[in-house]
């Protein structure tokens, strides 16, 4: 038992050669299943899935709006047979549109293109946006190669979701953040698109100070959302605000199933939780995160302790999270692999990484077959290595400004 403790915690068996292999393996077993969805009749896969299977909804949005369909977007029965009609498949499943119409200007274009060669290139554009912030982090080939073996790459393209985007967004906010923070606010105001990934955001931009940023961000939620009234009309928002009570219904119902969220919401409902429980328990860990975010952005740490942390706790404070929206986790476990190339490591934090990458592989399967949500429980891990070493850093500060007042001849730490 001691040696299994002593192996978790040093994490001396994770070693670059390892890392790429791993990645090989997974950017293997992903080239083998587009090749393999790719490989079925029309726009179905061999199983009889649409290939992209969420991405129906967008082209089908983007063909509405080019189309002058717009009551059909937020109305679910007239999308549905909408989605029928223009992405005709075997299976007649329905994929819900619940973004908000900021969203309409993403997807705008998509219907200009056949439906696969538009899910490719909004694909190719968004892994474009996540890899470029990871060689942001770390301009090395292989960290791309090892940001390719990540998990929820394969999630994404599956789902033909916007996972990259969102991912790349806010990981270039963070990163442009400290220099730049105009056009930090702008890109993270972009991420309006799907505000549950932001709810964090003005916390920690207020308790960092970055005022400038936080300017930008609104105005750029205020400039999009007038974009949309202008093009689209303000009843889209109507529909919009309409529609939430279904989103709502989606969320208590399970019609979203408990096990593909990785919420701690979805986690007690997983658990047998009843609403109330599982909306009190999602409540109390938002605020947790909240707390842990304001007092790490409050404190002089570094710009990637901040941005480690802030990526952390989003998986915390949202009751709607989906494996895809894992990736997230990729720019987060990046920063914290640079830090440790600069300051060290800590104590089980390479175990807790290996976890984070882990995750997106995992969550779902063992959510479905055991009931045990791991997403909320390797979100908290990570959230408290970030925290740790910002108590370190300030500790560390705080003795060498002490012991710099110090007379001379007095004991000192080595």
């Amino acid at each position: 038992m001691a040696r299994a403790i002593a192996f978790l915690r040093d994490g001396k068996w994770l070693t670059l050669g390892r890392a790429r292999a791993y990645a090989t393996i997974m950017i293997g077993i992903s080239v083998a299943t587009i090749g393999w969805a790719l490989s079925g009749p029309g726009l179905d896969d061999p199983a009889g899935r649409p290939v992209g299977t969420d991405f129906v909804s967008f082209w089908t949005v983007s063909w509405a709006l080019l189309n002058g369909h717009l009551n059909a977007i937020y109305d679910p029965t007239a999308l549905a047979a909408l989605e029928q009609t223009v992405a005709p498949r075997s299976a007649a499943a329905f994929y819900a549109w619940q973004y908000p119409p900021i969203a309409l200007l993403i997807v705008y274009p998509l219907a200009l293109l056949p439906y696969l060669c538009a899910l490719g290139v909004w694909l190719v554009a968004g892994a474009c946006c996540y890899l470029s912030a990871i060689w942001r982090i770390f301009p090395r080939p292989l960290a791309l190669w090892i940001a390719l073996g990540f998990p929820a790459v394969l999630l994404t393209i599956t789902h033909g979701q916007n996972a990259f985007l969102s991912a790349g967004l806010l990981a270039w906010g963070l990163l442009l953040l400290p220099d730049r923070p105009i056009a930090a606010g702008i890109l993270v105001g972009v991420l309006s698109f799907k505000p549950q990934l932001a709810v964090l955001v003005p916390i920690a931009f207020v308790a960092g100070g970055y005022w400038r940023a936080l300017i930008a961000v609104s105005l750029t939620v205020l400039a999009l959302s007038a974009a949309t009234i202008l093009f689209f009309g303000i009843d889209i928002w109507r529909d919009f605000l309409a529609s939430t009570e279904f989103a709502q219904q989606m969320l208590d119902t399970g019609s979203v199933s408990y096990f593909k969220l990785q919420s701690v919401f979805s986690a007690i409902r997983l658990a047998g939780g009843n609403l109330m429980l599982a909306y009190a328990g999602q409540g109390i860990a938002a605020v947790a995160a909240a707390i842990v975010v304001a007092r790490v952005w409050r404190s002089p740490s570094d710009s990637d302790t901040k941005a480690i942390a802030l990526l952390a706790a989003i998986p915390l404070a949202t009751p709607f999270l989906l494996d895809y929206d894992l990736m997230l986790l990729a720019p987060a476990i990046a920063l914290m692999v640079r830090k440790q190339s600069r300051e060290g490591a800590l104590p089980w934090e390479a175990t807790v990484l290996v976890a984070a990458a882990a995750l997106p592989l995992l969550a779902r399967p063992v959510a479905e077959y055991t009931g045990l949500a791991l997403a909320p429980l390797t979100a908290t891990a990570l959230l408290a290595v970030v925290a740790v070493r910002c108590w370190r850093s300030l500790r560390r500060d705080d003795w060498q400004t002490d012991a710099g007042a110090l007379p001379a001849g007095f004991p000192r730490k080595p």
